[in-house]
């Protein structure tokens, strides 16, 4: 009997979900180390995508300047150009600032030379509205990583990917208090590590999201974490960990 047909698919099926896992799974090291958590149970890593947004960004600046939080925010190139003064204010008050692409787009159907110019016209977008280094962190859109992208990162002189330990579901407009739901299962202290969160800011599709769910729920559990104990982190700010690998950037 000739199993070749049925076992070449088979294969294939396989491999194709292997690719699939290891191109989006946050703790994947398939294509590359990322980083996914922090070092700590009591250290939290807010991070915010697809802004910067004039409607929303604004508003969670000032929120964290009350409670004495930093945060971590993944721009798009595009939208970097049309609010360069948003991208500096966010700078100005102690935020890190990292890299989304330059359209948002999926890196894991790009050629090399496509990650490269999405790479590359957002750390270029970033560091002329902020006066300042361009980013050394990125976080590719969707999740989606590609066999590709390690190589440009380091062409592109970032340190590498951050991905998350939480996902919010928080990208369409919803009430505050699904969010804040979700949000119960930030800051537990009974795991070695702690979260790096993942929520939006703006829409990639077009500026002006509607993201006001995402301040409401921040406003209701900032505080609470602050009072049971939790330290705010960027990125940078202290070790956070991958998956079988540790980076621990400068202060």
């Amino acid at each position: 009997m000739n199993l070749f047909p049925t076992i070449v698919p088979a294969a294939a099926v396989a491999a194709a979900g292997i690719a699939a896992w290891g191109a989006v799974a946050p703790s994947s090291e398939l294509f590359g180390p990322a980083v996914w958590r922090t070092s700590s149970s009591r250290k939290i890593a807010l991070t915010f995508d697809d802004g910067p947004n004039p409607p929303v960004t604004p508003r969670l600046l000032e929120l964290f300047d009350r409670h004495s939080v930093r945060a971590t925010f993944f721009l798009i190139g595009k939208f970097a150009r049309v609010c360069p003064e948003l991208v500096k204010e966010i700078s100005l008050r102690g935020h890190l600032i990292g890299n989304h692409t330059d359209t948002h787009a999926n890196l894991f159907f790009r050629s090399r030379a496509g990650i490269r110019g999405e790479l590359v016209r957002c750390q270029d977008a970033i560091a002329a509205a902020a006066h300042a280094e361009p980013p050394l962190w990125m976080r590719p859109p969707y999740g989606y990583r590609s066999p590709l992208l390690r190589e440009e990162i380091r062409r592109a002189g970032m340190r590498g990917v951050v991905m998350w330990s939480k996902m919010c579901w928080d990208w369409k407009p919803q009430p505050p208090q699904r969010l804040i739901e979700r949000l119960s299962r930030v800051a537990r202290l009974d795991r070695p590590h702690g979260d790096i969160v993942v929520m939006h800011d703006g829409d990639h599709r077009a500026l002006s999201g509607d993201r006001h769910h995402v301040v409401a729920a921040l406003e209701y559990w900032l505080p609470r974490w602050r009072d049971a104990g939790m330290e705010f982190v960027t990125i940078e700010s202290s070790a956070v960990t991958g998956a079988g690998c540790t980076c621990s950037p400068q202060e």
